[in-house]
């Protein structure tokens, strides 16, 4: 089959190297421009990009494609049987997805309509769910609302945080890809049940700041979901602190105000939470040093029971 891949991070690469691997035909790849980074701000390469300079795939980087016309006019040359769509980060117009044989499929990583956005991972993960799971479906010309043409179930470990989640759904995604391209002309497209949907906005940075007046396990699944960006953080005096690691532990004797340091000792800094509920930060990284265990940066600090944590950047009045 003839294909036009649409895909841009690392996590679209399993479906990439599969397609290739069913012995399609790739007859072009279209990622996303590239962008400085690093101190230097030298241009950085998309994963895909990558990928397609490796295998000699001609590529496109329309900065909107929208509004280019020249990606729509090498499509309709190559004349291709499928579009897919892997995170590639940018809405395509239906001039696009409705040109192919078979028009184009998008693999999401939630089961739509759950979901529905940028960041399905971190907010499954952030809600606590226990499992998400991949979806293959028509592109139209709303967000994520096409019709359904396979899902699979996937288990959320405890101990996975976005990275782990992520890589998991992408291999497992690029397997149903797989299937799903071989029997494309045999599936009976369903409808979503759009009064189920749910949305996943795509994460800010603010999103990271820790609001002690939440229970310590949403703080927990904020660390999961929020790895390695934006980071989970708070303040003590006029410092930031990014928490590395940490958990939820239990809940407190006496009703505590939320923020405020509890006990420290080696195993960490522990920390009343909203409902009752404990925090222990186990490691942290203090705002332009090095990762250091909690009750080690406790020691040089003025981090004591009684003392609080913030969500804002203020001073304590001494």
């Amino acid at each position: 089959m003839k294909i036009v891949f649409f895909g841009s991070p690392s996590s679209a690469l399993p479906s990439l190297n599969r397609i290739i691997k069913d012995g399609h035909k790739v007859e072009l790849v279209i990622t996303q421009p590239d962008r400085p980074s690093g101190r230097g701000r030298t241009p950085s390469l998309s994963p895909v990009k990558k990928r397609a300079i490796e295998k000699n795939i001609p590529f496109s980087q329309p900065e909107k494609i929208r509004k280019d016309s020249d990606v729509l006019n090498q499509i309709e040359t190559l004349q291709p049987d499928l579009n897919v769509v892997v995170a590639y980060g940018q809405i395509i117009q239906a001039s696009i997805t409705n040109l192919p044989q078979y028009n184009s499929i998008n693999l999401h990583f939630s089961l739509l309509p759950r979901y529905r956005g940028a960041s399905p991972v971190q907010w499954s993960i952030l809600n606590g769910d226990r499992e998400t799971g991949i979806t293959i479906f028509e592109l139209n010309e709303k967000m994520d609302e096409g019709n359904i043409l396979t899902q699979k179930k996937i288990e959320i470990f405890p101990l996975d945080d976005t990275p782990t989640l992520e890589t998991r759904l992408a291999q497992e995604g690029a397997e149903l890809l797989s299937k799903t391209i071989l029997n494309i002309q045999y599936i009976q497209p369903r409808m979503q049940d759009h009064t189920l949907a749910t949305y996943a906005p795509k994460i800010k940075k603010e999103d990271g700041r820790i609001d002690w007046n939440q229970d310590a396990f949403h703080i927990e699944c904020m660390l999961k979901a929020f790895s390695p960006w934006p980071a989970v953080y708070t303040f003590f005096d006029d410092t930031r602190l990014k928490i590395i690691k940490g958990k939820h532990i239990g809940l407190q004797k006496t009703h505590l105000p939320p923020g405020q340091i509890i006990n420290v000792h080696k195993a960490g800094i522990e920390t009343a939470c909203g409902q009752g509920s404990i925090f222990l930060i186990e490691t942290l990284q203090p705002e332009n040093k090095k990762v250091m265990e909690a009750y080690a940066f406790s020691l040089g600090s003025r981090i004591q029971p009684g003392k609080k944590f913030r969500s804002e950047r203020e001073r304590d009045n001494f």
